[in-house]
């Protein structure tokens, strides 16, 4: 796809310059004044059951600004649960489980329950505030795994759940292969509009092959956090595509950009035999 990509920008690039007048001077300067974006807190934090509070907080820069990680340092970070706030400490360090950076923690571990709601608040000293809640979510159990084989000797998965009948829903679906830690192999995003109070699935191609060992996770995801996720991948999918309609990414958070949300899933390893 990328190769495609790259031949079908290079053609449409001489296509343009074929139809330029031969033997004109095309070339002239042009100062462009760029507007001065005041900085933004940015903020990214994945609640998960048993797993203890941690946070990254970084400030947007212009679109030219030199590519770095401009860190905030002198901020206050708060996640209240039940009226009890709990302030993270400024510890920038990498997992590598989860294989990510981040600056603030708290050994707080995330004890909520379905219907429970957490609230961030973060300040800093140049008097911005971002603030975001998040209300924890019952997992969706997957029920089945089945996979079948073709007469090439590749298989496909079946994921089969219970989509509960009373809200609207939306999941993530996730594949990897031999650890949750690698890069998924089949994911992308659903809702129940199609499904909803049904027995549903979700499925993927002929990916996989015999004693493959294989991670399936349903991610039952909050609405906000959903679209915040496809705004994500539309603005990946935009960046540096000249024919692409501009995306926004739709933060779940207030006074800033970034998310604030829980992750609850389910989660089967199957191998294949």
């Amino acid at each position: 796809m990328r190769l495609f990509r790259s031949k079908y920008y290079i053609f449409c690039l001489l296509l343009a310059l074929s139809v330029l007048p031969y033997g004109c001077n095309m070339e002239k300067n042009f100062e462009v004044d760029l507007p001065v974006m005041a900085s933004q807190l940015v903020a990214e934090c994945y609640l998960e059951p048993g797993q203890p509070y941690r946070l990254t907080l970084t400030e947007s820069t212009n679109y030219l600004a030199a590519p770095e990680i401009p860190l905030v340092k002198e901020a206050t970070v708060i996640i209240f649960y039940k009226g009890q706030p709990d302030t993270l400490r400024y510890a920038p360090f990498y997992d590598k489980f989860t294989r990510k950076y981040y600056t603030h923690v708290s050994p707080t571990v995330m004890a909520g329950k379905p219907g429970d709601t957490y609230s961030l608040q973060i300040t800093d000293n140049q008097g911005r505030k971002l603030t975001g809640t998040t209300t924890v979510l019952p997992v969706v159990l997957l029920d089945t795994v089945e996979y079948t084989y073709n007469d090439r000797k590749k298989a496909f998965l079946v994921a089969k759940y219970s989509d509960p009948g009373n809200t609207a829903n939306y999941y993530f679906f996730s594949v990897q292969r031999d650890s949750v830690n690698n890069r998924a192999e089949i994911d992308y995003t659903a809702d129940d509009n199609l499904s909803n109070g049904k027995l549903s699935a979700f499925g993927t191609g002929y990916d996989f092959e015999k004693d493959d060992t294989v991670f399936v996770s349903l991610y039952h995801l909050e609405k906000p956090y959903y679209d915040f996720f496809n705004s994500v991948e539309g603005a990946r999918d935009a960046n540096g595509n000249p024919f692409a309609q501009p995306a926004t990414v739709i933060s779940t958070v207030q006074g800033g950009y970034g998310v604030f949300t829980n992750l609850v899933y389910d989660r089967k390893k199957i191998i294949l035999k």
